[in-house]
This record gives structure tokens, sequence and C-alpha cells, in this order.
């Protein structure tokens, strides 16, 4: 009688190790830890296509990414997409960690702001067009810089005499300020709310759609096959005066 009751309670202490603990992390999807490893191991956002042909067949990959970027929705880094492809990034929350950095790396002046602006909500646009805009002229340097941080690029030329650059913005672009496109810049409204533009605007005022179609327009020729970008950019005019014709707020203004 003894030997059962000892056999009896070895048998318990067994079916007690093998129970699972109820804290004990729960495995997860396999698709979600093949998306998750692929994400953080790749130097740039992929879109859903690249991500599902590395995917097992028969996964529903954009279940698979909505799902992820559930899970990470309140953790320190999110999953986001920029320009229809899928990123992982710090949490906007605790963007502050990298002002500093940020600040350092992208100083960008005043007038290189507002050219910048410009292209982002008029493109595809010309040197000449964004001068008439601002009212002043537009330093090569100022568009030299926009140039080297990959936000804006000659998209082609335009069929006008002189067949001048037309620029727009980059997925880069898209990719530095967290947007999935651009018509998720802030319209007119949402500009006002933030001390942007004055509220007390001029009857008529708006604020372009910009708009999301890479192809060229009907006024548009493409660039050629190694064309020199740089001889073709006008020389830089210093001190800038306003255009011809042109003024910022009655007076003549210059770029600062």
């Amino acid at each position: 009688m003894q030997e059962g009751e000892a056999a009896m309670a070895l048998a318990e202490v067994r079916v007690e190790e093998v129970e699972p603990m109820e804290n004990e992390p729960q495995a997860r999807p396999e698709e979600l830890r093949l998306l998750e490893a692929l994400l953080f191991a790749s130097n740039e956002p992929l879109d859903t296509a690249t991500l599902a042909k590395r995917m097992p067949e028969g996964v529903d990959v954009k279940a698979a990414l909505e799902q992820l970027q559930a899970d990470y929705s309140l953790r320190g880094v999110n999953l986001v997409r920029v320009a229809n492809k899928w990123t992982f990034r710090t949490a906007g929350d605790l963007a502050w960690l990298m002002t500093r950095e940020s600040t350092e790396t992208r100083r960008l002046s005043r007038a290189a702001i507002e050219v910048l602006a410009i292209i982002a909500y008029h493109q595809p646009v010309t040197r000449a067009e964004i001068e008439e805009i601002r009212g002043v002229v537009t330093s090569k340097g100022t568009l030299d810089v926009l140039l080297e941080t990959g936000w804006i690029k000659p998209r082609g030329r335009r069929k006008t005499p002189g067949r001048p650059l037309t620029f727009g913005t980059t997925e880069d672009f898209l990719s530095q300020f967290t947007l999935e496109q651009l018509g998720d810049l802030p319209g007119l409204e949402e500009l006002k709310g933030t001390g942007l533009l004055d509220s007390r605007l001029p009857t008529g005022f708006s604020v372009p759609t910009p708009s999301d179609d890479p192809q060229l327009r009907e006024d548009e020729d493409p660039l050629e096959p190694g064309e020199d970008l740089d001889l073709a950019l006008a020389p830089a005019v210093e001190p800038e005066t306003p255009p011809e014709g042109g003024h910022e707020g009655g007076e003549g203004g210059s770029e600062e």
C-alpha cells in the first residue's frame, strides 16, 4: 500500500513538472517572427511584395503586417508605413531622444525650408517658379543643400524655352518626416492651427494638394542619360535680390 501511494505521489510530481506555467510566454506565430527578422535586418523600408517573396506560401502578409503593427503600437519602436513601404521607427512620443542629433545633422536655413516646402506642395516645380512664389532669387547653394540631403531630386525638364529642370521630393523626404504619402502633408486649416500661417490670409488663398504621381507631366521631358545636373543648375547669385518685377510682402526680399 505504501509503495502504491509513493508511486501516485511521484506521478503527481511529474505531472506538475510538465504543466506550463501561467506566466510562461506564448509562442509567437512564425510569420510574425519572420517579418520581424526581415524588417530589423533591412537597411531600408521594404514593400509588401518584397516581404511576401521571403514568406512561406499561403501567408497573408498584409494581415500579418497589421498584426505586427498592433503588437508594436505601445512599444519604444513602432512599425510604420512610409511611402507604401514598412519599417521600424522610434515611437513618436520618444522622438525627443533624437532631437539633438537630428538638429545637428539636418540643420537647414529658413530659405532652404521655404524652398523645400514649395517643392513638396507644388511639385513638379522649376527654380523660376520657386522664385516667383517666394519673391526672391533662389541661390544654387540652397538647391544643392536640399539635393545633398536626398529629400529632393530633378524630375525632368519643362517643355519651355531653356528647358529648365523640374524638381520633386523623394522617398527619403517621406521617410524623414514619417509620411505615408504626400497627401498626408498638413492642409490649410492644419497650418493655421499650428501657427505656421497667419489666420488673416488674403481672400481666395489656398494650399495646393501635392501629387504623389511619379510619372512625368505632359509639359515635362525626361532627363537624358548621363546628363550633368550640376552644370544644368544656374550659377549662384550673391547677394540675392528680388527677381525682376518680384516682391515679398510689398518690399524686396533676399534669402536668409
